[in-house]
């Protein structure tokens, strides 16, 4: 997915030449391949450069749209005829590094001094508290209501008849109708990310945005991130709970439930009509079918298909989970008898 220029600023372009010098990478082909944004590997179009790392087990296939990339040493088998690239010690490293010289987030851009930025489209009907903020190009629909100290930032869009609860604060997002935040909800934050740099752990910038579809509800004091490259997206009718956590690049169906405390970790997909029970935690790239139910604290670390229900830690059906549990007491209860 292309870069959203409503939320990043793009500070130029680069060419291989010239990112290898500001990486210390090796350029091999064409160095004057033109670098004009970022993806991942298996969605990038001309003039964007991805990253690889590793031979490549287990990981997608290269868009054949690429043209550029910055790879490992491992990974230099991996680069298809023709195309130009780096090779770096470590490759994600650089591709931050090239990432941060192309874009820059514009709510981390110096800002207007004024709270209602004149480029904002705020419609007559909708209504706004005191203090609040509203970025350059953002958009308000119709009937929304935005309660006192909640931040818009730039190019945020938000549809009509939604209620954005006190103190929230949304950056890189689009919102469709009827959405409901709750007060203090963090929407569009960068994600946990960390790559080993030379001077120690870096932050690893996120380029994606977060998409809320129609209905949406978000409680309470709950952070959804905004995706690395690609989109993190909440289905339509989907509602969460307060005090939860919703990842980087996480797609959530729609009318998923997802219950207070809830955890779910980047790239996670689950499927329509879903529902997770307090505490759940799920790990990175989990794929959880339609209309499965997570009990409450369940720790989940592998698939889980359509219509199953799965509990505890670690996650497993829930008869299985039963099962063990049951014979757990009664051991335990055997022993204090004898």
């Amino acid at each position: 997915m292309a870069v959203d220029t409503r939320f990043y600023a793009s500070l130029g372009v680069l060419t291989l030449e010239s990112a290898a010098a500001l990486t210390g990478a090796e350029p091999v082909g064409d160095p004057a391949t033109p670098i004009t944004a970022i993806a991942a590997a298996d969605q990038a179009k001309p003039g964007e450069l991805a990253f690889l790392e590793g031979e490549g087990a287990g990981q997608p296939a290269l868009s054949p749209d690429l043209n550029v990339l910055v790879v490992g040493d491992a990974a230099r088998g991996r680069v298809p005829e023709g195309v130009s690239y780096l090779v770096a010690r470590q490759p994600r490293l650089a591709h931050n590094i090239i990432a941060r010289a192309l874009f820059k987030p514009r709510h981390q851009q110096a800002q207007e001094r004024v709270a209602l930025s004149p480029s904002a489209e705020i419609h007559p009907g909708a209504e706004l508290g005191a203090g609040v903020v509203v970025g350059a190009g953002a958009a308000i629909g119709e009937g929304t209501v935005i309660c006192p100290n909640v931040v818009i930032g730039p190019g945020v869009q938000i549809g009509r008849n939604g209620f954005i609860g006190a103190g929230a604060s949304l950056h890189c997002a689009l919102l469709g109708d009827h959405v409901t935040l709750l007060a203090g909800a963090r929407i569009g934050e960068t994600g946990f990310g960390v790559t080993p740099g030379p001077n120690g752990l870096e932050d690893a910038p996120h380029f994606g945005r977060v998409i809320l579809q129609d209905h949406v509800t978000v409680g309470a004091n709950t952070c959804i991130d905004r995706g690395v490259f690609a989109d993190t997206i909440v289905g339509e009718r989907t509602k969460i709970d307060n005090l939860c956590q919703i990842a980087h690049n996480v797609v959530l169906g729609r009318s998923v439930i997802v219950a207070a405390f809830g955890g779910i970790s980047g790239s996670v997909r689950v499927g329509d009509g879903s529902m997770l029970g307090g505490r759940v935690g799920i790990a990175d790239h989990v794929k959880v079918g339609a209309g499965v139910s997570l009990a409450g604290s369940a720790g989940l670390f592998r698939d889980v298909a359509d219509g199953e229900t799965w509990g505890g830690t670690p996650a497993k059906p829930i008869r299985q989970w039963m099962r063990e549990v049951a014979w757990l007491a009664k051991q335990t209860s055997a022993k204090k008898r004898d």
